[in-house]
């Protein structure tokens, strides 16, 4: 899954950069290839569970309305090693999709520093759940809301890196079938850091 992530942003990365940017298809766009660090804050009622932290390739397409407001979308694919009851229960892997839209504001008078802040919306699907061998588990697809603030620094008027942290608040219903029958109300909540090359078209 991750060589799968991997190539997808490379693909989508390659082809953004390839357009043409004179043709003014691309302008007041930037596209951000990076890392990001997907760290749940899990908590688990009834049952208490246990969610791994991954580290994941990620895309970042961002629309500017002007110098100083914007809307990003952040995208990644994310595969995460779950327990329940304090590690007596293993139910396996479970990948998901959290695609997360911001809309944010930046301040432009700091040079080539260019911090923001953003509030928006999570939508996480759950895209694959790999118990172990006699169990079901099903994830319910969840709405949150989401928050972030980062900068930009600008190394030209095209190329700059990013650092980049959001507050997502994901919750979804669990149902575990076969040798353990038992259901759950999961908050993944996770923060999500990320680091990126940037490109402004």
């Amino acid at each position: 899954m991750k060589k799968l992530g991997f190539a997808a942003l490379a693909a989508v990365a390659t082809l953004a950069l390839a357009a043409p940017a004179q043709a003014g298809v691309l302008d007041h766009f930037q596209v951000k290839v990076g890392v990001s660090g997907v760290l749940p804050d899990e908590e688990g009622s009834p049952i208490p569970v246990d969610i791994s932290s991954e580290y994941v390739p990620s895309l970042q397409v961002e629309y500017f309305f002007n110098d100083h407001v914007s809307a990003e979308l952040l995208c990644c694919v994310a595969t995460h090693d779950v327990t329940a009851a304090n590690g007596a229960i293993d139910l396996g892997q479970v990948t998901h999709f959290p695609p997360t839209v911001t809309l944010k504001y930046r301040w432009t008078n700091f040079g080539q520093f260019e911090p923001y802040v953003g509030a928006g919306v999570n939508y996480t699907a759950f895209i694959d759940s790999d118990p172990p061998a006699g169990l079901h588990v099903d994830y319910d697809s969840s709405w949150g809301g989401a928050l972030q603030a980062g900068f930009d620094y600008r190394l030209d008027d095209h190329w700059g890196v990013n650092l980049d942290v959001r507050r997502i608040w994901i919750d979804t219903d669990v149902t575990i079938s076969g040798a353990i029958n038992a259901t759950d109300s999961v908050d993944i909540n996770p923060w999500v850091v990320s680091t990126s090359v940037a490109y402004r078209f």
